[in-house]
């Protein structure tokens, strides 16, 4: 079974399992979850796979618009439970890149067109699974990816979040050329470093609002920012979100 839907979903919470894997993307908006104690969000930039079985809570977070997947093993060819094994062996909150969400933009277009098209449905849903189990082992699958010490990046981009931070100075960090820890930093993680830094950013700036009382200006600043319409335009673009109704809503 593959069925392809199209929610919103409630700020209230929820907490729920069933017996079938999801995923879960963001068109529009973002959701918190938390799957065995795993907590994360969707938006974007990230999704969620939640395995079959798997306790899990989560809320939507004001206006959102969600494509979800709901997969079962049954009837399914060795090599599509291969896949489906290799996704939902754990939770995940996958990053996704600029291609990926090029994609989701366009299978959402057609669901909300033709979403009543099952076949129609199923293929979508298909090109999305084959195009995220690709971006998180496939590469590595079939050729040697250098393994960067993404703590190390981590922590040195968390140390100096609050000002310019460039691929040369990171590359430095992990003793590799610019553009070998390019292609190795995409490859890894699935964002170029640029995208990574900006979902950084993002990420803080939304925890500071939810969690703290400082002024928009001074969140911004905190989070590398020019200014706070800077950061006002990333987070509807990206997130769905004015910083004002992120900071209101629970």
């Amino acid at each position: 079974m593959l069925n392809a839907r199209l929610i919103r979903l409630d700020d209230q919470a929820h907490e729920h399992a069933h017996d079938h894997h999801q995923l879960v993307m963001s068109l529009s908006g973002r959701a918190e979850f938390e799957v065995n104690g795993r907590g994360g969000e969707v938006c974007r930039m990230r999704a969620c796979l939640v395995p079959g079985d798997a306790e899990h809570q989560f809320a939507g977070v004001g206006d959102n618009r969600m494509l979800i997947l709901d997969l079962d093993e049954q009837g399914n060819s060795a090599e599509d439970l291969e896949l489906l094994g290799h996704l939902f062996d754990t939770p995940r909150y996958p990053a996704l890149d600029a291609d990926f969400q090029n994609l989701l933009s366009y299978a959402g277009a057609e669901l909300a067109r033709y979403g009543s098209d099952p076949q129609l449905a199923r293929a979508l849903g298909g090109v999305l699974l084959r195009a995220l189990h690709l971006r998180l082992f496939g590469e590595q699958t079939n050729r040697t990816v250098g393994l960067l010490n993404v703590e190390r990046l981590d922590a040195y981009i968390g140390e100096h979040l609050a000002r310019r931070i460039s691929v040369a100075e990171l590359a430095q960090v992990v003793c590799l050329s610019p553009s070998h820890f390019h292609a190795q930093f995409k490859d890894s993680v699935g964002l170029t470093p640029h995208q990574y830094l900006l979902k950084t950013r993002l990420d803080r700036a939304a925890r500071l609002l939810r969690e703290s009382a400082l002024p928009l200006i001074r969140i911004a600043e905190e989070c590398g920012f020019s200014s706070q319409s800077a950061l006002t335009t990333a987070m509807r673009r990206y997130l769905g979100l004015t910083p004002k109704r992120l900071r209101g809503a629970e």
